[in-house]
């Protein structure tokens, strides 16, 4: 079989050449194999306008692109893509990073724990009631800070008795409610942004604690790079109970991950479960489960 690569002029000329052939010969047959080039595009270069639109129809399709393949897809220089995404940049449409660009600035600034609470309330609310139907008969948990903790506190109902190591003012305040729950709240430096202790005291109690599993709050969860905090300091209390601890749990709404924080927690490799809201892409699930975490989808 002989293959012809060839442009649409070309095609039909040997289409017109074959007609003639094939009524002579019946054993020829004549396959076509052409790519389909869009209109806009052919013949000629794309303007900058056109350019745009399709790097935003990729972002919004695939989350993120390389470079390289804008290149390819589109026919023009690497130094062409890069001034369209730098100009989409600056207009706050995407974010550059390692020769691609991704939908949306990955990093993130710290804010309130107060602020954060009005953010995915609902969202936070399953995810809460999720984390706190893991509790055992008698169990012992640590609980680190963050608004979806808030929530978890509010859902947790004992069966039998239940210790809590909290590193998290609110998170002790709710819990002191339940006489069956008793509370060793941790010590050190407050940070006044989440309202829960981080520092050397803290750490030192943690040394001489053991605890099923830990119930921990991030700001970021990336592939790549692991999960994330705002503050150096409670990522650093965040891997001591880590230690002390057989499992650890992440709450994360859906808007966290793909996100990055100053502060590295852990590898993606260091969890056992998440639990995050129906709003997860399939690829971050996918992803999730690749890895051998755990994934509980709140409702």
């Amino acid at each position: 079989m002989v293959v012809f690569r060839l442009k649409t002029k070309q095609m039909l000329a040997l289409v017109s050449n074959f007609n003639y052939i094939c009524r002579e010969n019946r054993n020829i047959r004549l396959f076509l194999f052409y790519n389909y080039v869009p209109a806009h595009v052919k013949d000629r270069q794309m303007t900058k306008e056109e350019r745009h639109a399709l790097i935003m129809d990729r972002l919004a399709k695939q989350g993120s692109i390389m470079v390289s393949d804008l290149v390819r897809a589109m026919n023009v220089s690497s130094v062409t893509i890069r001034k369209d995404l730098t100009e989409l940049e600056k207009q706050d449409k995407l974010y550059r990073s390692h020769g691609k660009a991704i939908l949306m600035n990955p990093y993130i600034h710290n804010r309130s724990v107060i602020e954060k609470e009005q953010l995915a309330v609902d969202e936070k609310r399953a995810i809460g009631l999720a984390a706190a139907q893991l509790i055992t008969r008698d169990d012992s948990i640590i609980i680190a800070s963050g608004s979806t903790v808030h929530a978890m506190a509010r859902n947790i109902k004992p069966i039998h008795r239940l210790t809590v190591v909290s590193a998290s003012l609110p998170v002790s305040e709710i819990l002191a409610q339940n006489e069956s729950i008793d509370v060793m709240q941790l010590g050190g430096m407050l940070r006044h942004s989440s309202l829960s202790v981080v520092g050397q005291y803290s750490e030192t109690i943690l040394r001489d604690c053991s605890v099923s599993k830990l119930y921990m709050g991030v700001d970021g969860i990336d592939f790549e790079f692991g999960f994330t905090t705002t503050d150096m300091r409670e990522a650093e209390l965040n891997q001591k109970m880590m230690a002390a601890a057989q499992k650890t749990i992440i709450l994360a709404d859906s808007s966290k991950f793909g996100k990055r924080g100053f502060a590295k927690i852990g590898n993606m490799e260091d969890i056992d479960i998440i639990i995050t809201d129906a709003g997860i892409s399939p690829q971050d699930a996918r992803a999730i489960e690749e890895i051998g975490i755990d994934l509980i989808i709140a409702k």
